[in-house]
């Protein structure tokens, strides 16, 4: 069998990712491939995790870090679409 991850299919991302190593939804493999993230309808690049289901998104808020040097993270709730760059058709 290939190196697939474990997604419904190859080309739908998961439910929920996100960018920190220490969250159990992080996947190095499919940060690697390239994930896009659309919320409200506006495509965004600052998104470090989502969750399509509960529709949330968790955004960096500009440069700012926290005593860890993590990015400081704000949680918004609307509507979260997300694709894989190499597999977008607009």
């Amino acid at each position: 069998m290939s190196d697939a991850p474990d997604t419904p299919s190859n080309n739908t991302p998961p439910d929920r990712l996100s960018t920190d190593p220490r969250s159990p939804f992080h996947d190095q493999a499919l940060l690697e491939r390239g994930v896009g993230i659309r919320f409200k309808g506006v495509e965004r690049t600052n998104v470090e995790e989502y969750c399509i289901s509960e529709g949330w998104v968790r955004m960096a808020i500009g440069k700012t870090v926290d005593r860890r040097g993590n990015p400081m993270t704000m949680k918004l709730s609307g509507t979260v679409e997300a694709w894989f760059h190499d597999t977008k058709t607009d």
